[in-house]
Formats: structure tokens, sequence, C-alpha cells
């Protein structure tokens, strides 16, 4: 039987088969025996060397993977660039502690995150203009959108365009509508991939990617609501505030943790208010649960 090679990515992995996107089709492949004598296992994201099988059935087997450059855990994904993280300003108002959980998560993982406010429209206090100030004061990239009146989409397209992009956020923010107006004018629908896979109808719980076109792909990561913190000790938080570096060095004490101590920079920062008080207030109630977790 003559098979064909070519490149591609897999966008759902469901009961040991992958769908590989690539040229605009998708592929329904088995993975090789190969992989499991390894001890590697396919992931969504995973970019792979693929023999097509039977062009016309779309049946294929995935036969090399590339190197990855980057693995999420949670969820379960092989090369993200970046992650875009979806809170709206107003209906319901951002959880800051949860919002600051995720960016440490996603740094502790070498992601690069992008902060989306969405529902501008609605936001009639200018309650958006703070929270992307507090934020970019703090290095993070930070855009307002409006997904019910297509605003800002645009930008942050530009933002998506060549890149894998997981997108998060709590349920309530909006963060479908939005993933639908990137989508809009797509290359493929998502009903394709729930009509090739009847199986995967009802599994968001599975990372799928969403092709926007051959170099841009968008995971849409299932809701969350309440994220731990891992493998961090309490000494390590101030590095994920990068705020506080600057004032650091007029604290008394080497390492200290800019809470009970006497003379500190960051403390006197957050006076002064060239720190967020929000920002100090969420790295507090974080350090004592760190320092509250238990140690197994």
């Amino acid at each position: 039987m003559h098979t064909e090679e070519r490149k591609g990515k897999i966008i759902k992995g469901v009961a040991g088969f992958y769908y590989v996107y690539s040229r605009g089709e998708i592929y329904e492949c088995k993975a090789k025996g190969v992989f499991r004598k390894d001890n590697r296992k396919p992931l969504v994201g995973d970019n792979v060397v693929l023999d097509v099988l039977d062009e016309e059935k779309k049946l294929g087997n995935v036969r090399e993977i590339e190197d990855r450059h980057s693995e999420l855990i949670r969820p379960a994904v092989a090369n993200v660039d970046q992650a875009v993280v979806i809170f709206s300003i107003v209906k319901p108002k951002p959880n800051f502690n949860l919002l600051d959980r995720f960016l440490i998560m996603m740094e502790q993982q070498g992601i690069p995150c992008v902060i989306c406010f969405n529902k501008a429209d609605i936001d009639e206090d200018g309650d958006g203009e703070q929270y992307r100030t507090i934020y970019e004061n703090c290095g993070y990239r930070t855009m307002l959108v409006s997904a019910a009146h297509n605003e800002g989409i645009d930008q942050l397209m530009d933002t998506l365009q060549g890149k894998t992009t997981t997108v998060a956020g709590p349920s309530g923010v909006g963060k479908s509508s939005l993933v639908n107006c990137l989508q809009s004018g797509t290359v493929m629908e998502t009903g394709a991939i729930s009509k090739k896979i009847e199986r995967g109808k009802h599994t968001t719980r599975h990372s799928e990617l969403i092709a926007i076109n051959d170099d841009t792909y968008i995971l849409d990561t299932p809701g969350f609501s309440s994220l731990g913190l891992f493998d961090l000790e309490k000494e390590q938080l101030a590095g994920f505030y990068r705020e506080f570096s600057p004032y650091e060095k007029y604290c008394r004490f080497a390492g200290c943790a800019h809470i009970g101590e006497p003379i500190c920079g960051v403390k006197d920062a957050v006076q002064s208010r060239e720190i967020s008080s929000l920002r100090y207030e969420n790295y507090r109630l974080l350090y004592e649960e760190l320092k509250n977790q238990r140690k197994y």
C-alpha cells in the first residue's frame, strides 16, 4: 500500500486515536508502537510526521514526534508558546488571587502570559484601565477587549499569530465567546472535528487545539476555578512578583519575606503606591498559604 509522508500537528487525542491537522485537513491516526518502546506518548500540540494511509478517508499513522520546546502538565500539551488568561472587568469582577496563581503557574513552566480583560463594553466605571495599569507595571502584556462588540479582537489576533496559545479563564468571563470571535472565518469550523470524532463530542476535559491557520493554534483549556501552588517554597514566591525586585535592595535583611520585617523596601514601595497594594495583598495571602501547606 502506497503511503505518503507529511508533517502535521496533533490537535486532539481520544482513546488511542490522534487527530492530526495537516494542510487544512484532519487525519485520524494511530501511534506506531515505537513510542511505547521509548516510553513516549504523543501529546496534543506535538509536531509529528505522519504516514497517510488513506487520503480519501483521512487515515494515517503517527510515525515520528518532533522535539518539544515546552510541555505543560496541566493541561497536558506540548509546544505551547504562550498563555492568554481571560478575566472579565465586571460581572463577575476579577478574582485577582486566581489571576496571580495562574501567572505564577505559567512562569514556573516558562510560558509567557498575556492578560486579557473582557467585557470592556459594560465597564462603566473604567476599572479596566486601572487593572491594565497594575499588571502592565508588573511587566505583563495586558489588553482590554469586548467579545460582545468585537472590540480589541484584531489586537488579540495579532498576539496569537504564528503561535500555539493556551487560552484559560474561570467560567462566566466570556471565554467561549472570545474563542468564537477568534475562530470566525477560520479555515476550520470546530463542527468538522465533532463530525469526525463522534465519540469526542462532549469531552471538553480533553485538551483540544483549534487551528486558526496553518501556524496558529489555540488550546481552549477547561474553566479553572481554583489553582494550588505547585512545588513552591514560600521563600521563592517573591521572585514571581517581579515588581518587587527593584525595591529589595532597600530591605534591611537579605532574604526578607516583605511581611513582618522592619525596614523593608517592598513594604515602603506599597506604602508609597509604587507597588500595587492589590498585588501585595495577594502575595501575603499566597505566602501564608505556602507557609501553612503540609510537607509530605
